[in-house]
């Protein structure tokens, strides 16, 4: 027994072409954006790879590309099968493409589902990228004259600008790593030794942070040292002074921002698959409605349109059956060209 089973005229398939014609193309300009949307994400990936420690996934950005791409190319094909779908001796032509065209819909849509599901579940292995990238970003910000880490400095102080965000998870994680530079310290000076012999690693470690992380917003002039010690400063308590500084860490910041463009992108990579689920489901009944006409000589005679000839469990069992023979003719094949080789001379 057919599933959902409609029955049609020839107006109801007239109208079923040419919104099906339509739908294709609206599918077409949303392939572009998809394709916009990935190309973007990917962009966006690699200029800040140096604080993701390499590990950042490009599967999302790649399956939008190539989701894009397909959805181009099977819209614009379905687009045409819709325009000719009327013409009988049109329609002809395309008979024996319309199955794999239907499978195709049906499996560019899964990949658009795939791709909408990767889009929110990049937060997690995104969080662990930036927590380790970050912390690699302020150990090497003082190397500015090593070969391969000398603008990790202007990264790090251009990120902490530009998003309003000071150190990985705050801006005390500044004190814990030396970021100033050997190069900049006065090695006669009893202080700067005095502090290199206090720590157990040998490094000159501050309770201040870097220009970038001062909020321009503050009313008095940053305070970037002693930023712990209030006698250091006029008037100056460091649990009140919430203005000098950015207090949110970059590793949220950065979430924000990432989590802000995945959850927009996970929306529309949906839409578009249900979209292209619709033209795919349309597409069949387009085609079993010309295939079932009641008198194949009479375009206008009446027909009925279905998803699926028989029912659920069927044609699932019919699946399992044709990849078994397909499996058993792959067999017999090899079983064949085994056999007609020659046996080896002893």
């Amino acid at each position: 027994m057919a599933v959902l089973k409609v029955k049609f005229d020839q107006k109801k398939r007239v109208k079923l072409a040419q919104g099906l014609w339509l739908l294709n193309w609206l599918s077409v300009l949303a392939g572009v954006v998809l394709f916009s949307l990935g190309l973007f994400l990917k962009i966006e990936l690699r200029k800040r790879s140096d604080l993701m420690n390499h590990a950042e996934s490009h599967f999302v950005p790649n399956s939008l590309i190539a989701a894009g791409l397909l959805s181009c190319a099977f819209n614009a094909l379905a687009g045409k099968l819709c325009y000719d779908a009327l013409d009988p001796a049109r329609f002809a032509r395309w008979r024996p493409w319309l199955r794999p065209l239907l499978a195709l819909g049906l499996g560019l849509a899964a990949l658009l589902a795939l791709a909408a599901l990767g889009c929110w579940a990049l937060r997690g292995p995104l969080e662990g990228a930036l927590a380790a990238g970050l912390r690699s970003a302020l150990r090497f910000y003082r190397d500015t004259d090593t070969p391969g880490r000398c603008f990790v400095k202007r990264t790090v102080d251009l990120l902490q600008i530009e998003f309003q965000c000071c150190g990985n998870a705050g801006f005390r994680d500044w004190f814990e790593v030396q970021w100033i530079s050997n190069r900049y310290l006065d090695f006669s000076s009893k202080e700067v030794k005095d502090r290199i012999k206090s720590n157990v690693d040998g490094r000159y470690l501050v309770d201040g942070v870097p220009f970038s992380c001062c909020n321009p917003s503050s009313p008095r002039p940053c305070i970037q040292y002693q930023l712990t010690n209030n006698s250091a400063h006029y008037s100056y308590d460091h649990q009140t002074e919430e203005l000098n500084l950015w207090l949110r860490g970059c590793r949220e910041a950065l979430l924000s921002y990432y989590g802000s463009l995945m959850n927009a992108m996970g929306a529309a990579t949906l839409l578009v698959g249900l979209l292209e689920g619709s033209i795919t489901a349309g597409l069949r009944y387009l085609h079993t409605a010309l295939e079932s006409l009641s008198n194949p000589e009479d375009p206008e005679s009446d027909s009925e349109g279905w998803l699926l000839e028989k029912s659920v469990p069927e044609t699932w069992k019919a699946f399992l059956e044709s990849l078994k023979k397909l499996g058993k003719g792959n067999q017999v094949e090899a079983e064949g060209a085994d056999a007609g080789q020659a046996p080896e001379a002893g």
